[in-house]
């Protein structure tokens, strides 16, 4: 949690926002703006958009953050009422500093989840990315679903930098605790509206997006939909031909190119794999 206090110049911090998926809801304006308080600090981005808000009160530091909602009137007058200091930051770093604060925040308050990890996988899905793209020099990759971080993992051995996310607490929990997940790169989001929480990249992928079927189709059409989205090229592996053709549709349906091949070096989790590309 020291990064983001290190931006707003205090010694602790407090987000009023209980997790990362909560910070588009602007019920926590109105939360924000009930908090007693005798001193404020504004943070700006370098084209003097609000990043975030503190108060300080009988409790020490509490802040909202605004990175996908717009503070309230109300919340501005607040602080143009009180002392304090108007702040600035990169975006980009601010963004990394709450996303670290909030899967420090998850690791404390959710047991992790069982160990998965397939030793094998790390070397197959290395080859698999490497093999498409080749190798990165520090770009971003969207590891969407991530679940506990293999795909980061992989990711990283090969040089590019992943932004990782998954509904799943109990599976983050186990990557960040297993450090195949870092805590600045992580997000705990659902991933049928990601892009809420993600500007576009050039990449991304979906690891073994899952069992596709008849009862998951539509959420699993979402979840790619909004992988589609956010890269322009992206790599999403599938257990079987069937759910191939699904992803196929899905980004031809998106007017995106889509190549599916098939993978013998994983005969079970990634035996498919549907590599998209924006025209």
């Amino acid at each position: 949690m020291e990064k983001t206090a290190d931006i707003l110049g205090t010694d602790q911090i407090w987000f009023v926002e209980p997790a990362f998926a909560n910070l588009h809801d602007p019920i926590f304006n109105r939360i924000l703006g009930d908090y007693d308080a005798d001193e404020g600090r504004l943070l700006l981005d370098a084209e003097q958009e609000p990043l975030a808000l503190a108060f300080h009160g009988i409790d020490g530091w509490t802040a909202g953050t605004f990175l996908f909602r717009n503070p309230s009137a109300v919340l501005i007058e607040k602080f143009e009422r009180l002392p304090g200091e108007i702040l600035q930051e990169d975006r980009e770093i601010w963004e990394e500093a709450v996303r670290d604060y909030f899967s420090v925040r998850l690791m404390g308050e959710v047991p992790p989840g069982p160990e998965d990890l397939n030793p094998s996988r790390k070397k197959i899905l290395t080859h698999l990315i490497e093999d498409i793209w080749g190798r990165g020099s520090g770009e971003t990759c969207l590891d969407c679903c991530c679940g506990s971080g293999v795909g980061s993992l992989a990711l990283r051995e090969i040089g590019y930098a992943p932004l990782s996310y998954d509904n799943d607490e109990s599976l983050l929990a186990r990557g960040l605790f297993e450090k195949r997940l870092m805590p600045g790169e992580t997000m705990w989001i659902d991933a049928t509206v990601a892009s809420r929480y993600i500007r576009p990249v050039q990449k991304g992928v979906a690891i073994m997006a899952g069992e596709i079927n008849d009862f998951s189709q539509e959420m699993w059409e979402r979840i790619i939909g909004e992988l589609f989205a956010s890269s322009r090229e992206s790599i999403v592996t599938v257990g079987t031909e069937k759910e191939a053709l699904l992803v196929q549709r899905w980004g031809e349906n998106k007017g995106l190119r889509v190549v599916v091949t098939e993978n013998t070096a994983d005969p079970i989790y990634d035996r498919w794999i549907c590599a998209a590309k924006s025209p």
